[in-house]
């Protein structure tokens, strides 16, 4: 079905289909193309309001009967790493970080495979081939950068300094206010490094030094065992009821929503603020 306001982008919406992080409930999507002269400031202006970039498209959850995804950030000027997380840091520190334009490589596509069979083979992208990867990595109409983490290897329980192996990968971009955290994928078989936590450590580390204000990590589920590990980063933020708020107590936010209390589309999609356009 088709939304749109006057002069605005077109809005669509999914059909109703199973929620991947909620047992028992719908997901649906409203979405929007990402093309154009405006990509970038339709991005900027849409990634402030919850929504999250997939190659050429821009989402935000939408459905009938459930709010309880939201999108999550970092405010970088009041994070301080816990002391679990500064032990990440301190075992990653041998990781050398590579900034790279958004071009698929067939050794990413490699570690990308081999995270998916052991973290993710029953998910959505578990039949991707490296065409359709390749498209992931590269199908960007905004400011995008493939970020690697690489090592010598592994000895004593630490990284070797040098970038013979691929470690881990982040696709991010780069928006007005801060660096978003697209999709990242790593070796599973080193678990006990706490990679994913350790890629968003070192945004928030990147953010603070380009002097932007925030690192967005997507959406956050309470009630998701999968995205548990979001709330444990201090000074985050969730947009809800239509504005950024402090997360305050994760359990807090577990109650369910009855349906008639979610907006109709329509009126979501008008309540949606768009860039000036040129």
């Amino acid at each position: 079905m088709r939304h749109s306001l006057p002069h605005a982008p077109q809005f669509y919406v999914t059909a109703p289909q199973p929620c991947p992080y909620l047992h028992g409930r719908a997901e649906r999507k409203l979405f929007t193309a990402l093309v154009g002269e405006n990509a970038t400031e339709l991005n900027n202006a849409l990634s402030r309001q919850g929504f999250r970039r997939s190659q050429n498209v821009l989402y935000r959850p939408s459905c009938e009967s459930c709010m309880a995804c939201m999108s999550a950030r970092i405010r970088v000027a009041d994070f301080k790493p816990s002391r679990t997380q500064r032990r990440v840091q301190s075992r990653n520190a041998g990781l050398r970080r590579v900034a790279t334009s958004a071009w698929a490589t067939e050794e990413q596509y490699e570690l990308f495979r081999s995270y998916l069979d052991v973290r993710h083979a029953d998910g959505g992208m578990a039949d991707m081939d490296i065409f359709e990867f390749a498209s992931m990595i590269e199908e960007t109409p905004v400011r995008t950068r493939v970020i690697e983490y690489r090592a010598a290897g592994v000895e004593g329980g630490r990284f070797k300094q040098g970038d013979d192996q691929l470690i881990a990968v982040c696709l991010t971009d780069i928006l007005d206010d801060g660096l978003s955290l697209v999709y990242s994928f790593y070796e599973p078989e080193l678990e006990h490094f706490s990679l994913g936590t350790h890629i968003i450590l070192d945004h928030i580390e990147m953010a603070r030094s380009s002097g932007l204000p925030y690192v967005y990590l997507g959406y956050w589920v309470p009630g998701s065992r999968k995205m548990d590990y979001k709330a444990r980063f201090s000074a985050l933020e969730i947009y809800k009821g239509g504005v950024w708020q402090p997360i305050g107590t994760p359990d807090a936010h577990n109650s369910d929503t009855h349906p008639l209390s979610i907006a109709p589309i329509v009126e979501q999609v008008a309540r949606i603020t768009l860039p000036q356009t040129k």
